[in-house]
Parts: structure tokens; sequence; C-alpha cells
């Protein structure tokens, strides 16, 4: 596999009259975590059932795992695995059945099913609960069961699509840390989610797709710092000390309840040593100081004209 693990190159796709997708480019890098965000119909499912075969592209060029979506479908199955927003475990059999099961119908997995079943569920944390039936099992341990079995083909990259919906914060950071652990092995994650701060804590690089066309793409640091707001937080003791530093900084907003001012900046080293040696110069000090970005929230409203509550 070259340093590209999927490569999309205007990639369209059309249902009838309704374009879905117009010309979306995508480099996701091996050993990483890629996601796409973006509104409801916004063509994110359609984008993952292309690239996992699932779905005829009308144009453009799709490279999964070095193969041709189109030529080489066979192959690039072979070198995913794909996890759906809802567990898809048989829930009259045991975690190990459905394990077991999974690495009976993997060729992958010949010779050595029960050594990879009995790996898996020490892995996820499933070994108390292994001989009991799945529909026994909390929302957690059934997306970890779910993707305990999409790892029994010891896939290198695996499409995740939203994979901690409904899950409670335990849980989630449970499910995050599994990803991580896949990461660091390696794995190639491309995650769909509806959770802005998953992204934001798990992704290399986002992209946000609207109306079938990427908007921006970058690291969610990099799309943070596209969105105007970014402004240093300043808590001060007194009401004195509050309007001798408004009177420093003309275009901060002040907060007299809480003592506070907030000073535009673009969060660089340069500007924050300034304004420290500005309060210095004045004899004044603030009781609390701290650096306000925008989060991806704010990118998703800013790109999509939505905010991602909205569109839950």
């Amino acid at each position: 596999m070259t340093t590209s693990a999927i490569a999309v190159s205007g990639l369209r796709k059309a249902f009838g009259d309704k374009v879905v997708l117009d010309g979306v480019d995508l480099d996701v890098r091996a050993g990483t975590v890629f996601s796409l965000l973006g509104p409801n119909g916004a063509g994110k499912t359609t984008t993952v059932n292309v690239l996992t075969t699932l779905m005829a592209a009308d144009g453009g060029t799709v490279r999964v795992a070095g193969h041709d979506v189109a030529t080489g479908a066979k192959a690039v199955r072979a070198a995913i695995g794909v996890t759906g927003q809802f567990a898809a475990v048989d829930e009259l059999l045991s975690g190990q059945e459905n394990l077991q099961l999974m690495a009976d119908l993997n060729r992958a997995a010949a010779g050595n099913g029960k050594r990879i079943v009995a790996d898996l569920l020490k892995r996820f944390d499933l070994v108390e609960s292994a001989q009991k039936p799945a529909s026994t099992y909390s929302g957690g341990m059934r997306r970890k069961l779910d993707l305990a079995m999409t790892l029994v083909g010891n896939p290198r990259i695996i499409f995740l699509d939203e994979p901690t919906t409904g899950l409670d914060p335990r849980s989630r950071r449970t499910m995050w840390s599994i990803i991580r652990e896949l990461v660091a092995d390696g794995v190639t994650i491309f995650l769909t989610t509806q959770y802005l701060e998953e992204a934001d804590q798990l992704a290399d690089r986002v992209a946000v797709l609207d109306q079938g066309r990427l908007v921006a793409q970058g690291t969610p640091d990099d799309l943070k710092r596209q969105i105007p707001g970014t402004h240093v937080r300043l808590r001060f003791t007194s009401v004195a000390e509050l309007d001798n530093a408004a009177r420093l900084f003309p275009g901060a907003t002040r907060d007299d309840e809480a003592l506070a001012l907030r000073v535009p900046s673009d969060g660089g080293t340069k500007s924050l040593r300034a304004l420290l040696d500005r309060l210095d110069e004045n004899a004044l000090a603030a009781e609390e100081f701290s650096v306000q970005t925008p989060d991806l929230d704010d990118v998703f409203l800013a790109l999509t004209g939505r905010t991602a509550e909205a569109v839950k």
C-alpha cells in the first residue's frame, strides 16, 4: 500500500436528476483517522457506499488500499472492514459465537479462527460475557462486539459509520480508546460521526461535505483557525481593574458581572506576549487568563449554515 490508503478524484454520483456527489476529491493517509462531516443529505453515506464497493460511481476515480474500486472490487473488500451505524450482531448467538461465525466465513482467518476469537474477546474486554447471548449486552458492549467482528479479517482500512451513536459518555470514550489503539497499530480509520467533539478528538484530518461538494478540508485546528472568533479572556478582581483594562483594549468586549474582558486575538504567541506586556506596563494583572478558540461546531455552522445539533 502507498502512503495514501484512500485516493478519490472527481467522484460524481447522481440519482436521476439529483446530483449527490459533485466532483469530490479526498486523500486519506495510511495509519490516520479521517473524518467526513456534513448535514443529513450531504452525501456522506453515498461516499462511503462507493468507497466500500457497495455502489458504483458515475464518474471520477476511487482507489482504496491501492485498488480501483471499479475494477478491483474483490481486492478492496479483502482489505477493508465496515462497521455500520447499527450493531450488526446476531442477538440469538453469544458474543463468542458471533465472532466464531465471522471467523468461519472469512478466508483470512482460516485455521486460526479460535485463536483470533479468543484474542478479540480479550482485547475488547468481552471475556466474562463471551458465553452470554448478545441480546443481553448493553449498547456499548454491542458496539464493541460489532467492531471486534469487523477485525476478524485483520483489515488495514476500517470504515466506521457513526460508531458511538446512542452510547453513554463512558462507552463513547472506551470506543475512542479502541480506535486510537487501532491507529497506533497502523490501521486507517474512515470515520463519519454526528458528534463534532468526536471528530475533534480523533481525526487527523477532517473534510466537510455539503450538498455534494467538499467545502473544507484540513486538520481540526486548521479549520478552526479559518473561523473568526478567537479571543483572549481576562478576568479581574475589581471593577477598577476591568475599567483600566477596557481602556487599553478599545475593541474588547466586557462582562461586568463576571469582571471579564474578551480581547480579539489570533491566539499566536506574538500577540499573546504583546497583550501581556501591555498589561504589565500598566501595572495590571489578570486573575485568570485563557485563549478561547472556535470549535468544530462553529466551523460547521460557518461552512454549512447549520449547527451540528440541527442536523442530528
